[in-house]
């Protein structure tokens, strides 16, 4: 690529939380603006990079940063855990800070070191009232009227959780694909699969909506510590345990707050020509 190329190109970071991939475009510097088009051509693992979910970084005047968030398939999204605890980490060992603040669709959530290589991110109140998830009729959110029994709660991005016997027996692409677009969903919903393991502990599988089957998700594992503690199964600060490792649960006064590891594992550049394919 020559040095006119690379000044006129995108560059991209990728990242993981537990398995859960994100490609990050940061734009506070400016560069190509990022549309549903771009999310999707960069989704695609065979043709694009592939991504879990893409993350944009904006400047924002009263927070370190603002964060926009696509699904693979290029619909928008309020809330990613996992992303903003790794962009929040990407940040803080970037200016040396211990704390800071990201602004997103969910509204301004706190972040911070939380030791041995761990982040935290308060991703704010579950939202537990009908019209809140958004459901769309009134509908007790405890025990919403679908085969199965499942709890409904918006984490900025609408869930519906089923407990089961055992997590592996649930064929899950299956299950998920099934209810993502169930009628009492106008948004359609995440979908999480869930054992209890203790009164401290689940184990967690998970469907999100507009990516599939998932190695792990901030908002769903927030979601179904949620609704472990609201059906009286476990306390509200508990350890889940996805497919792709262990995050921290602890629903506080404050908010639900979740701690894990994070992954920045390369950065790239998208160019010139794969942008112009998509105009």
């Amino acid at each position: 690529m020559t040095e006119t190329a690379a000044a006129t190109a995108t560059r991209f970071m990728k990242m993981h939380g537990l398995g859960n991939d994100f490609v990050v475009i940061d734009r506070r510097s400016g560069s190509a603006s990022v549309t549903p088009a771009l999310a999707r051509a960069l989704g695609d693992r065979h043709f694009g990079v592939g991504f879990d979910q893409l993350a944009v970084i904006e400047p924002d005047p009263d927070a370190d940063a603002r964060l926009i968030f696509y699904n693979a398939d290029g619909s928008p999204s309020a809330a990613c855990g996992n992303a903003t605890r790794c962009i929040a980490r990407f940040l803080m060992d970037d200016t040396g800070a211990r704390s800071l603040s990201l602004r997103t669709e969910r509204g301004l959530l706190a972040a911070e070191d939380a030791g041995g290589g761990l982040t935290r991110v308060n991703m704010g109140a579950p939202l537990l009232d009908w019209h809140e998830v958004p459901l769309a009729r009134h509908c007790d959110t405890l025990h919403l009227p679908i085969a199965g029994d499942p709890v409904a709660c918006g984490m900025g991005n609408p869930h519906c959780t089923f407990f089961v016997p055992a997590v592996e027996d649930v064929d899950v692409p299956a299950f998920g694909a099934a209810h993502e677009h169930h009628p009492l969903f106008p948004e359609r919903t995440n979908v999480e699969v869930v054992q209890v393991l203790s009164d401290s502990e689940i184990r967690l599988r998970i469907w999100e909506r507009g990516t599939g089957v998932t190695l792990a998700s901030g908002s769903c594992s927030c979601a179904a510590a949620v609704a472990a503690a609201r059906r009286g199964l476990t306390g509200r600060d508990v350890t889940v345990r996805v497919d792709g490792g262990t995050l921290e649960i602890d629903w506080r006064e404050d908010g639900v707050w979740m701690t894990g590891p994070t992954a920045h594992v390369f950065d790239g550049i998208l160019t010139p020509d794969f942008l112009e394919a998509l105009a």
